[in-house]
């Protein structure tokens, strides 16, 4: 008999869905392996494999048995593990525990040091594969776990699956391991293709099983999915450049529901073409994954590519009856769409009243019409005109409208989308259809902000107004919970304000709590006030932790208390930039403000008498007139550099006094003046960070 043979195990089902069949792919290889390793059967490489009926793990060169192995473990010292009488001492029955033996078995005898120790001695003896590879397997299968799935039961048995198992397929070399799960028992048989394969199929063994498999109709993941791509390729280049679209997830499905692709072609009616792309290519991907096609002008066509699972002789077939199917669900599309026109958006808000947004914060309609109040202020401090303030207060109002259209109750990924094309047809400005349907952005990280200024202030309006009421109802996210997305909201917000710098976060806050306030609901404004700029204070340090800026330079920054995001983050860099460029100057100088606002009392002020000062504090206090100038200036022209550049300027001067001058001088007047110096040295700091948190020991 050879020493290792190929393993293979086939767990074949009805057809499974495509999400958890991915998910249980994933555990099925590692599953077996863990197994293997635990064992202590040798083994080569792992490769899980899948079709939409079978779960399969091929793995190369497993051992045929394990191997006997004699264990020698020195343990205490025997005049410690034996007592004066020879019998065994508790440090003697926990060494031989550990080995599964008892104190009695334990071997004396001398080791090479001259002294006498106690030994465990254990031989493991070889044992065949097979037994190891039914319980691996039967282990393996059951483990497997459907998060968001039911796993079923049938029959009398107990074990449950995501589908019911119909066969599966054990074998090590040509030798069929027994398995018995859900009221299967393993064979050396497989089953093939439904229409191109049908029936059973004998493995002989597991160097032939993907040979098998294919001749029976079946192609695993990696050969189907270039086969569906290379289909594509060929569609678009039949027709000079065209483009499929084939979003990665409706992509992966569509791999998962084949055992042997085949990409047709299909055509709908013309007369669609009217109604918006958007819900045209919904419909196709999400309900019928379906990949639309767009011509080389980046335009859509009649034209939809299908996937099919069936043999090339009905093709035809395939696609006439794809084509029935696609052209009732635009049918659909199509009536509810022409159904929404008949009346102006802004016939839709009073409907708002009837849709709850968050049960203690009210409905969409009152979030609308906070939105209506936020949106013209950020528009008024991004410096917009009188027309442009007033379209962000229509197009916050309006937003939300298209939520109770028979096309978004139907289509619900096209919020906002569908908003934007009844904003234009009802003769809204263009700006405003435009902020309608651009207002959910950015959704995700690195998603694209809205185009135009107006979108910008509504979708800071709406995921503003969403943190502050979560907050207000003080049932802010945690670790584990995050109902709202009031994260993912905050992160919006700052991406946009980081293109409006003129704008205050602060007084967003304000007037969004406050529109709150006057819709009745009660919570404390100065409290959640802070609780929110604390709350968007940790996003922006999260931010400048992803843009390599380090952690002393953001717990400076933080300190000043600023959220504003492109002077947060321009403040940051600034600061870091300085002290990458001069690290020894800003090392000392953050010792020497460190010193200072320790030996500084705030109590005392910053006003110092003059005549009373040496000329090493003269000198200091010069030197703090001219940087707070400097700083001031650096700061109201956001020259954060500048102002960087104004503070190292006083390292020299701070030096010196440190030097020269003895701050506690015994005389009361004295020290007390010397302290003042230090608070209006300090002070020049404020307004830029607090720079003594970078003496700290990195």
């Amino acid at each position: 008999m050879a020493d290792t043979l190929d393993f293979l195990l086939e767990v074949g089902t009805e057809e499974m869905p495509s999400a958890p069949l991915i998910h249980a792919i994933k555990q099925f290889g590692e599953l077996v392996r863990a197994g293997l390793d635990e064992a202590g059967l040798d083994h080569g490489t792992v490769t899980p494999m899948s079709t939409p009926r079978r779960l399969t793990v091929l793995v190369k060169d497993v051992a045929t048995s394990t191997k006997e192995v004699h264990e020698v473990k020195r343990g205490p010292a025997a005049s410690i593990a034996f007592d004066a009488d020879g019998n065994p001492t508790k440090a003697a029955a926990g060494f031989a525990r550990k080995f599964g033996l008892d104190a009695t078995e334990l071997v004396r005898r001398q080791d090479a040091d001259g002294r006498e120790y106690v030994f465990a001695e254990k031989n493991v003896p070889s044992r065949p594969a097979v037994p190891i590879l039914t319980e691996l397997s039967q282990n393996s299968i059951a483990s497997l776990e459907w998060p968001n799935y039911r796993s079923q039961r049938w029959g009398s048995e107990h074990a449950s699956f995501v589908r019911p198992i119909r066969w599966i397929c054990a074998l090590l070399g040509e030798e069929v391991v027994p398995v018995e799960y859900a009221d299967v028992t393993s064979s050396n048989v497989t089953r093939g293709h439904r229409v191109l394969g049908p029936g059973e199929h004998v493995v002989k063994d597991p160097a032939c099983y993907v040979d098998v498999c294919r001749e029976a109709g079946v192609l695993f993941e990696d050969e189907r999915r270039k086969v569906i791509r290379d289909g594509i390729a060929q569609v678009e280049a039949e027709r000079g450049g065209a483009h499929v679209d084939t979003p990665k997830r409706i992509f992966d499905e569509v791999v998962n529901l084949t055992e042997y692709p085949t990409v047709l072609v299909g055509k709908f009616d013309e007369e669609f073409l009217d109604v918006p792309n958007e819900i045209i290519c919904d419909s196709m991907l999400s309900n019928q994954r379906y990949f639309p096609v767009y011509d080389a002008k980046g335009a859509l066509t009649r034209e939809f590519v299908v996937v099919s699972n069936s043999a090339r002789r009905n093709n035809e077939r395939v696609i006439d009856g794809n084509e029935r199917v696609v052209r009732a669900r635009l049918d659909d599309a199509k009536f509810f769409y022409e159904e929404d026109l008949k009346r102006p958006l802004a016939d839709y808000v009073q409907k708002l009243k009837d849709v709850v947004f968050q049960e203690k914060l009210g409905t969409v309609y009152q979030k609308a019409l906070r939105m209506q109040e936020v949106a013209p202020e950020v528009a008024t401090q991004a410096g917009c005109d009188d027309t442009t303030v007033s379209n962000a207060a229509r197009a916050a109002l309006l937003a939300k409208a298209d939520l109770v259209t028979q096309a978004v109750v139907e289509f619900t990924s096209q919020q906002g989308v569908m908003g934007g094309y009844y904003a234009k047809a009802s003769g809204e400005p263009e700006e405003v259809a435009e902020a309608i349907r651009d207002h959910y952005r950015p959704r995700f990280a690195g998603d694209e902000l809205p185009s135009g200024v107006v979108g910008k202030c509504v979708a800071v309006a709406d995921k503003l107004d969403t943190v502050c009421g979560i907050f207000a109802i003080d049932e802010p996210p945690t670790g584990s919970s995050d109902p709202f997305a009031v994260r993912r909201s905050a992160i919006g917000i700052i991406s946009m304000l980081r293109t409006m710098p003129s704008v205050s976060l602060k007084s967003l806050i304000a007037k969004s709590l406050d529109a709150y306030a006057r819709q009745g609901l009660e919570f404390e404004s100065d409290k959640v006030q802070a609780q929110v700029e604390k709350f968007f204070a940790g996003r922006l340090s999260t931010i400048a932790k992803d843009e390599k800026i380090s952690p002393d330079t953001i717990e400076a920054v933080s300190s000043v208390g600023v959220i504003d995001p492109e002077e947060f983050l321009e403040r940051a860099h600034a600061l870091e930039d300085a002290r990458r460029d001069q690290p020894e100057l800003f090392d000392d100088l953050a010792t020497a403000y460190a010193r200072a606002a320790h030996l500084g009392d705030a109590k005392l002020g910053i006003e110092v008498n003059e005549s009373i000062m040496g000329d090493a504090e003269k000198a200091l206090l010069d030197a703090c007139q001219r940087g707070g100038e400097n700083v001031e200036k650096a700061l109201g022209e956001a020259d954060y550099r500048g102002a960087c550049k104004a503070l190292a300027e006083l390292r020299e001067p701070i030096d010196r006094f440190f030097d020269d001058v003895l701050v506690m001088d015994e005389d009361t007047v004295v020290r007390e003046n010397r302290l003042r110096l230090l608070n209006r040295f300090a002070s020049v700091f404020s307004g830029v960070a607090n720079i003594g948190v970078l003496s700290k020991k990195k």
